[in-house]
């Protein structure tokens, strides 16, 4: 008997449902077995009916980039009775069903996992009453589920993100950068009040990301003077010469008595106070929707996969399955939902710091680096024995880089040491074009593309080191900041292999990791990779809309130079046929293969193939060479076009994750720093989000002639990509979808 895998989407609606449904049928069905869509939820199962309906392969197809989900969800208040469960597991047996993946928050899978433990009295009371037949009753004796967390709110304790949280901080990102710029043409204040109930991670995250002045969230209540403390921080920020004052409230937030304050609240307090014409706006429901991220369609695709792998065990209780360190990662479900559950009751406790803690450590720094940032004083005296910290750029350009700077710097003037932009990178060193910057001359930073202050892939040659030592030496210079990709660690290697040479380099050096290939060692994600991801996923998504109207197959080529991630994640998430990685090559085998599936999918039926190149995955079979070995074969049945997205990906505004990776390594970077430079010593470091790792750990992490780390986690996305684009009915790969899951690892994105 085939096994039967129902999937459904509860409660709220999140960006990427949809491509966690997709994930659930094309891998269930490539591991054999048939899933069915419950529609608009619990709701759909107490139904039943043509509630319950199989999904075949093309279902699925074309989802990817909607908001929303295609399969519906609903709150349903039959289910929370036991009369509308006991139905909807009369209608599962019948359909056939005894393994359920849910998509929703923490009440959706409360309520399925009370199906689950009510299942057997169920299937005994349906067959007593000839409902179900004995053989049903013995075949379906057991409900198996897994849960994946769809909320906007990232509020489900035991996994880094949810599904949709990453979208909705773009709508929130994107509307505070809109209502930033008419405030500052009219110097006005504005109030944002974004989701959250009792989680404040979209409020802080996206005041981090733009660039806000205050935020109130549920977990840390402010002090009884927080009227008179928020007036006297916008106060300083107008000072500084900024023209907006932006506060962020999270629609939970309450004082520590327990009274709730609303934006009213706040703008009120702005007129009374400070006697700003303040103005509110609710973003309400536009965070829930429009297209999904980058992240929210391959995060989604991943733990979808993973989900179909644990149903199908179906050997131990009932698991969440959560995200860690960008790969999927198991816990008890209930064990996660009464860990969620207990936040609120330590809110309503008044016990706020074990609330904090409860968020994980990731969100406890990212709050205390938003309080640097906002609080800083922008008007901070130099120490009496003032250090000067050059800050400059290495490699290529990767949005975020103005970010990072800006939260160097004025993270930096807070400590009391005098900051200077180096203009032009290593070059603009050596030449010294170095200038004193202030805290408004960093005003607007962190949402522009681009880097003020220059980049140049140029690393100093050995015939270099001198005239860097005398520079260093004549500006004054007592520790740098380096801010760039994979020719800032070259470079870093070369001055610390030189130190003993020239004591002018002797001094605190950091690199904090800026690149859109994301190749750099120790650290999921570089700042600038997420934002060419949604760069390159867009301009695909505008690719596959050219080719509705007719049969038409794309070779589409992303940066990357020898690191896949580009190529790979961008086709996880858009469902591409084929990504060709230098790390795999490419052959004349391969790419015959890839034809006559290609071929043999149009005379199928098909109307659109994808296929995905990274720009040097080859030196021979180039993007061009591909498309044209794809258009021969093709034989006038379908047209093939090929499309190099170039360096539209270093483009462009910052996504909100770079922004807030890059303040956070920023962070680190100078706590590092003020802590080098009062201990007089004179390390040469990269920063991790673990922490900082010395220049000599370099040879062991990295592929120096591939320019890329040893360790890719995201090749780990290779048997997803495989199980859900080739064609249905052949075997899954051996293990795709029979691991347990990456180990945990403490590196966030």
């Amino acid at each position: 008997m085939t096994v039967r895998i129902g999937v459904l989407t509860s409660g709220g609606d999140a960006q990427g449902m949809n491509a966690a449904v997709r994930a659930v049928v094309r891998a269930g069905i490539q591991a054999g077995a048939e899933v069915f869509g419950i529609h608009e939820g619990w709701q759909g199962a107490v139904d039943g009916g043509d509630q319950i309906r199989r999904l075949e392969w093309d279902d699925v197809g074309n989802v990817l980039a909607r908001g929303g989900t295609v399969i519906g969800t609903a709150r349903c208040a039959a289910f929370r009775e036991r009369d509308g469960r006991k139905r909807a597991a009369l209608n599962l047996i019948t359909h056939g069903i005894d393994r359920i993946i849910v998509i929703g928050g923490d009440g959706s899978l409360t309520g399925t996992d009370r199906l689950r433990e009510e299942w057997p009295a169920f299937v005994a009371e349906l067959a007593d009453a000839g409902e179900i037949t004995a053989e049903q009753a013995e075949r379906h004796a057991q409900l198996v589920i897994a849960g994946l967390v769809g909320s906007i709110d990232n509020d489900m304790v035991g996994t880094d993100m949810t599904i949709g949280t990453d979208s909705a901080l773009h709508r929130i990102t994107e509307a505070i950068d809109a209502i930033s710029s008419t405030a500052a043409s009219h110097q006005r204040s504005f109030v944002v009040e974004v989701m959250g109930r009792h989680c404040g991670y979209l409020a802080v995250m996206s005041a981090i990301a733009g660039a806000a002045d205050y935020v109130l969230i549920p977990e840390s209540p402010p002090a009884d003077d927080w009227k008179q403390h928020m007036s006297h921080v916008l106060r300083q920020s107008r000072r500084a010469g900024r023209r907006t004052s932006i506060v962020v409230i999270a629609e939970g937030t309450q004082d520590r008595q327990g009274n709730p304050i609303t934006p009213e609240d706040v703008r009120a307090v702005l007129a009374d106070e400070m006697g700003e014409d303040a103005r509110v706006t609710i973003l309400g429901h536009v965070q829930r929707g429009g297209t999904p991220s980058a992240y929210d369609r391959w995060m989604a695709t991943m733990l979808g996969h993973a989900a179909v792998g644990e149903v199908l065990r179906g050997d131990r209780e009932p698991q969440l399955v959560a995200v860690r360190g960008n790969r999927p990662t198991f816990m008890p479900l209930m064990e996660a939902v009464a860990a969620t559950r207990r936040v609120a009751s330590l809110i309503e406790e008044g016990r706020y710091d074990e609330a904090m803690a409860a968020r994980g450590r990731s969100f406890v720094q990212m709050t205390q680096a938003f309080h640097q940032l906002s609080e800083a004083r922008p008007d901070a005296e130099p120490l009496e024995d003032c250090r000067q910290i050059g800050v400059l750029h290495c490699g290529g350009l990767a949005p975020g880089m103005n970010a990072t700077a800006a939260a160097v710097i004025r993270l930096g003037i807070d400590r009391g040491h005098e900051m200077f932009g180096v203009h032009g990178g290593f070059p603009g060193l050596i030449d010294g074009d170095i200038r004193r910057l202030g805290w408004g001359d960093v005003e607007g930073w962190t949402a522009s593309g681009g880097a003020n202050l220059g980049t140049r892939r140029t690393i100093p040659t050995e015939e270099d080191l001198y005239a860097l030592s005398r520079s260093i030496e004549t500006s004054g210079l007592d520790a740098l900041i380096i801010i760039g990709g994979f020719n800032a660690y070259r470079a870093l290697t070369l001055i610390h292999a030189e130190r003993k040479r020239f004591p002018a380099l002797r001094l605190p050096i950091v690199v904090v990791p800026c690149s859109i290939d994301n190749n750099l060692p120790g650290l999921q994600m570089a700042v600038g990779a997420d934002t060419a991801l949604n760069v390159a996923v867009s301009s695909v998504d505008l690719i596959k809309m050219s080719a509705s109207a007719a049969k038409r197959a794309f070779v589409v080529e992303t940066m990357g130079r020898h690191c896949g991630f580009l190529t790979l994640t961008t086709g996880v998430a858009v469902g591409a046929e084929r990504v060709y990685l230098h790390e795999d090559g490419i052959t004349i085998a391969d790419l015959k293969t890839d034809i006559d599936a290609m071929v043999e999918g149009f005379r199928s039926g098909r109307s659109f193939y994808l296929a995905i190149r990274n720009e040097e995955a080859s030196p021979f079979y180039t993007t061009d060479l591909i498309t044209r070995m794809f258009e021969a074969e093709g034989r006038g049945e379908f047209s093939v076009r090929g499309s190099v997205l170039g360096h539209v990906q270093q483009g462009g505004a910052p996504s909100p994750f770079d922004r807030i990776n890059g303040v956070r390594l920023a962070s680190q970077a100078m706590q590092w720093v003020t802590e080098q430079l009062a201990s007089g010593a004179d390390q040469h470091v990269f920063v991790t989000p673990d922490g900082m790792r010395d220049v000599r750990d370099l040879d062991e992490l990295v592929d120096w002639q591939a320019r890329r780390p040893l360790e890719q986690w995201w090749l780990e996305l290779k048997p997803v990509l495989h199980d859900l684009t080739r064609t249905p009915g052949v075997a899954s790969a051996p293990g795709s979808l029979t691991g347990r899951g990456a180990r945990p690892t403490t590196m966030e994105r």
